[in-house]
């Protein structure tokens, strides 16, 4: 089996850790679900000798698991620094600055005190990590940010628009 074929399947066991991840309300159980997943695509980067983004999506995993537990800023800045030095440390040109606007996002993501800000963050994130992986190259890597993303828009959905939608109606049945 090539390396190009472990990498991708790699990011199979990720995929799974990503889609549950927005479907749980609770932002200490989201962000350690993409935690994990966040170790598998770094292996994954790894293979692919990318290696920006295989250092990012270590610290990405380090930072998520961390946030977990808290939210003070200190702790997100640290970690963007942490990213600029990764970054600089292994900078490869366009695919670098990708995967570096992505974790920057998605680091300040991860440092919101509510999951809905997280959520929304997050969609810019995935959709920079979504590029990168265009550009590098990676179809397995390009679904697992996909569906992400997809995770993201029916747990933002399902807590926050469909809710806001119920509210709405029973206001205009209560009007009648």
């Amino acid at each position: 089996m090539s390396v190009f074929i472990i990498s991708q399947l790699l990011v199979g066991v990720a995929l799974i850790f990503d889609i549950l991840s927005f479907q749980f309300k609770n932002r200490k159980y989201i962000l350690h679900s993409i935690a994990a997943a966040c170790f598998f695509v770094a292996v994954h980067f790894l293979l692919l000798e990318q290696w920006t983004a295989t250092v990012l999506m270590g610290i990405s995993g380090v930072r998520y698991a961390v946030s977990g537990y808290t939210t003070d800023r200190r702790w997100m800045y640290f970690f963007c620094i942490v990213a600029v030095l990764g970054t600089w440390w292994t900078f490869a040109g366009l695919i670098s600055v990708l995967s570096f606007g992505a974790t920057f996002v998605l680091t300040i993501a991860a440092f919101s005190k509510t999951d809905k800000r997280l959520r929304e963050l997050t969609f810019i994130g995935a959709g920079l990590w979504i590029f990168h992986n265009i550009v590098v190259w990676s179809p397995s890597a390009i679904a697992l940010e996909s569906f992400f993303f997809m995770s993201n828009v029916v747990g933002y959905y399902r807590y926050y628009i469909r809710p806001a939608r119920q509210v709405e109606q029973e206001l205009v049945f209560e009007q009648e």
